[in-house]
């Protein structure tokens, strides 16, 4: 036969031609570790719908926080699990509550080496698990939500974030955070847009993570599954009010979108590994089914291959762990 000059399989001959013409590597400053603190607990709590995965006390997190930093992880991602809730998730604002003083914490003990980033967003702290209050017909009111928002961003930025991540998908929601940190006097305190969050299947184990309270689902504010389109409009909104980042969730069903967003943006890209993600790979490793550091590394390469700057996984320190050996 005759062959044309052309043989891409020369450049997959050996382990160093192939590192050597990656086009896309993985490094541990890109990645960022999700993690939960629960008030009241004296012990580490297992998550057990994502094995390896904990609710931490104040010095199991600091620990991770530690652990993190020494691995060169480039940031973490803070939630809040309070003993009480009510309607408006007023434990949200207590200086004093569990994920202001868990900032106040890893702040503490890491100083600026790490990023700390904190969700701003009421569903762990509501007593019906909505990312919002409710009005008198059980609806999530978009304006009444923004309020308590502002309030939020202030009270996680005064007690040290870096960054916040605004997780409601709430409309005006960057804008409302935006203003009320600079009039604050937090010009420095960077916004992480989820800016487009869809309503997922694959959320069930962070509902266990956080216990969730929720009845019923967030679908009349989370983007819908089917849409593409509207993708970028939410992403223009938020870069329009000010976000410094924008952020995609889920990755895994969302590589099209997290595509489309890599190409129009000025402004660096995340995507979330969340928690059925991380659940179905565990699971299929633990039956042998799959490789599973193999699986971890090419699902995390996958995410930063669709565009992703920065990649949030429960795997952030497993996997910076690998990198450092290698």
């Amino acid at each position: 036969m005759s062959f044309p000059h052309h043989r891409p399989r020369r450049l997959r001959t050996t382990p160093a031609m192939r590192r050597l013409t990656a086009e896309h590597r993985l490094a541990p400053a890109d990645l960022i570790l999700p993690a939960f603190i629960r008030e009241g607990l004296s012990e580490p709590n297992p998550i057990a719908s994502m094995p390896g995965v904990v609710q931490h006390t104040t010095d199991t997190l600091k620990r991770a926080a530690a652990e993190a930093v020494e691995l060169g992880v480039g940031g973490i991602m803070l939630f809040g699990i309070p003993e009480t809730r009510d309607a408006e998730g007023t434990a949200s604002l207590d200086p004093d509550g569990v994920l202001n003083k868990a900032i106040r914490d890893v702040r503490s003990e890491v100083g600026d080496s790490l990023v700390v980033m904190s969700d701003v967003c009421l569903d762990e702290f509501t007593d019906h698990g909505h990312c919002g209050v409710l009005d008198s017909d059980g609806y999530v009111d978009n304006d009444a939500t923004l309020d308590i928002y502002a309030k939020m961003a202030v009270a996680q930025a005064d007690a040290g974030a870096h960054a916040l991540g605004p997780s409601g998908m709430m409309d005006g929601q960057i804008g409302v955070i935006r203003q009320a940190l600079e009039d604050a006097g937090h010009v420095n305190t960077a916004v992480v847009a989820y800016a487009a969050k869809y309503a997922s299947a694959f959320y069930g184990p962070f509902r266990e993570a956080v216990d969730s309270q929720l009845k019923g689902d967030r679908r009349t504010y989370q983007m819908d599954a089917a849409n593409r389109r509207e993708a970028i409009q939410e992403v223009e909104l938020d870069l329009a009010e000010g976000a410094d980042m924008v952020m995609v969730k889920p990755a895994m069903s969302y590589l099209d979108i997290l595509a489309d967003v890599a190409e129009m943006s000025p402004v660096p890209v995340a995507a979330y590994q969340i928690s059925g993600e991380y659940a179905m790979i565990e699971a299929a490793a633990a039956n042998g089914w799959i490789d599973r550091r193999a699986a971890i590394t090419e699902s995390v390469l996958g995410i930063r291959r669709a565009g992703a700057n920065i990649v949030l996984t429960y795997w952030a320190s497993e996997i910076a762990g690998w990198l450092k050996e290698s």
